[in-house]
């Protein structure tokens, strides 16, 4: 099975910051990726204070939703979870995927997962990567971080988890809000191998 035929789950908590995840998804979609969606409950309040936009709960709006976000109408595939649904495929260790990333990841997620806390479908998604092995990729936006909250990273770092803080560099000459974002999005798309992503990588000095 190519790496293609295997979905990536996206989870979306509720950080602030929502504009990660909708670069996210433009991005893998337009690369004919296939998406696992879960948003957590919190997220439907923190769009709707972000954006002035009410996010629909019913999986087939919340994609149509999603793909308007990104402005993508057809390409890739993108299924969407309710929050609650722990019967899903991806709450499987059985479910294969090429790995997870949460982003936006709000602390009280860094919190649980660090915790072995699965209360809803993000967290247990989140928590199946981890003992199955596969890959989980946590871009938490906070700051500052307080100690219990560099405890908890660390706690999921030395488990295997990537933490990839939505922390722009400047080398790359952004001009816009989602030139800053989509080096962050990148970044976090490295650890998964998957580079569809025009972004000026460092080349050192020439």
């Amino acid at each position: 099975m190519s790496n293609k035929q295997q979905p990536i789950i996206l989870g979306i908590s509720g950080a602030s910051g929502l504009i990660y995840a909708v670069r996210a998804i433009k991005f893998l979609l337009e690369a004919d990726y296939e998406i696992e969606l879960v948003a957590s409950k919190s997220s439907y309040m923190v769009w709707q204070s972000e954006q002035n936009i009410r996010m629909p709960v019913e999986p087939v709006q919340q994609e149509q939703f999603w793909r308007q976000q990104a402005k993508v109408e057809a390409a890739g595939k993108l299924h969407c979870h309710p929050w609650g649904d722990v019967g899903a495929n991806i709450a499987s260790g059985s479910f294969r995927t090429l790995g997870m990333i949460v982003i936006p990841c709000s602390m009280s997620t860094v919190a649980k997962l660090a915790a072995g806390l699965s209360s809803d479908l993000l967290e247990r998604a989140a928590d199946v990567q981890l003992k199955e092995g596969r890959k989980l990729i946590i871009v938490p936006r906070e700051t500052p971080f307080s100690l219990i909250h560099l405890r908890n990273l660390t706690a999921l770092a030395e488990v295997g988890a990537r933490i990839v803080p939505a922390i722009p560099a400047w080398y790359h000459n952004p001009q816009t809000i989602e030139d800053l974002v989509d080096f962050v999005v990148a970044r976090a798309l490295d650890q998964l191998d998957i580079d569809c992503i025009p972004l000026q990588r460092w080349q050192g000095r020439k």
